[in-house]
């Protein structure tokens, strides 16, 4: 609701929205761009791209390099990103999307974050059915063995793995724990290919999870995942439930 009253409201000062422009544009520029570069990408007259550089400049927001005439991002930027950062919420921003995740499944819906390479649960939207799952807020989880993990693992960089996969000894919490280094790899690859990762009873007996990756601009925020007692999913259920994580993941990733 409160997006959809901001679509509304008119915005007051183009010139800040044609600033936002230019920021974003920095960001995403693979190299440190000239005037004539944002001037051509942006559909806008030098003059008035370089009236806004110069003010930015001149706030710190930018830096322009004065024998290459190429412009970068201010460090002035750094403290606000990282108070962003300190006071981001993932929990809050993700709620309402799994709320309606937990309506459309009937099933349990967790979140979880990566504290000390292990999942932490920071929300969990219980299922209307009768059975509760073992599982509480605060709790951890192994990442190699649970779907939020999972999801997470399929997502590091190749040295960030081959870390992890280091370091911890893959123990068997149930018959299904993938104990492998081989399986668990090719399983990471599957679920590089589906954006979707399944815990089938690997973490706890008799209960399938599925969870993907909440993540922007190459940074995690979480994962989250549906979990049930295995004998209420079919692979009928079981394909919905992939749509709907991904139509989740997706309408998360957007408002981040």
């Amino acid at each position: 609701m409160e997006q959809v009253k901001s679509k509304q409201q008119k915005p007051y000062g183009t010139v800040l929205i044609k600033a936002k422009d230019i920021l974003d544009y920095l960001m995403k520029a693979d190299d440190p761009p000239s005037l004539a570069d944002m001037s051509a990408a942006l559909s806008s007259s030098k003059p008035t791209i370089l009236k806004i550089l110069n003010t930015l400049d001149m706030i710190g927001f930018v830096r322009r390099d004065e024998s290459t005439k190429r412009y970068y991002l201010g460090t002035e930027l750094i403290p606000y990103a990282q108070k962003a950062l300190d006071s981001f919420d993932i929990a809050k921003v993700a709620r309402p999307f799994l709320e309606n995740l937990r309506d459309e499944t009937n099933e349990t819906i967790n979140l979880g974050i990566v504290r000390n390479d292990k999942i932490v649960l920071v929300e969990k939207l219980e299922s209307p059915n009768s059975i509760k799952l073992e599982s509480i807020i605060g709790g951890t989880m192994n990442m190699y063995s649970s779907a939020m993990g999972k999801a997470l693992l399929a997502n590091y960089s190749r040295e960030h793995l081959d870390d992890y996969l280091e370091t911890h000894k893959l123990k068997p919490l149930t018959p299904n724990t993938i104990t492998s280094l081989p399986k668990l790899r090719q399983n990471l690859k599957t679920i590089q290919e589906m954006g979707v990762s399944i815990d089938n009873e690997e973490n706890q007996p008799e209960v399938l999870c599925l969870g993907a990756s909440i993540m922007k601009a190459g940074r995690i925020y979480g994962a989250f995942s549906i979990s049930s007692p295995k004998y209420r999913v079919n692979k009928e259920r079981q394909s919905n439930f992939i749509r709907l994580l991904l139509n989740t993941q997706h309408a998360i990733e957007q408002t981040l």
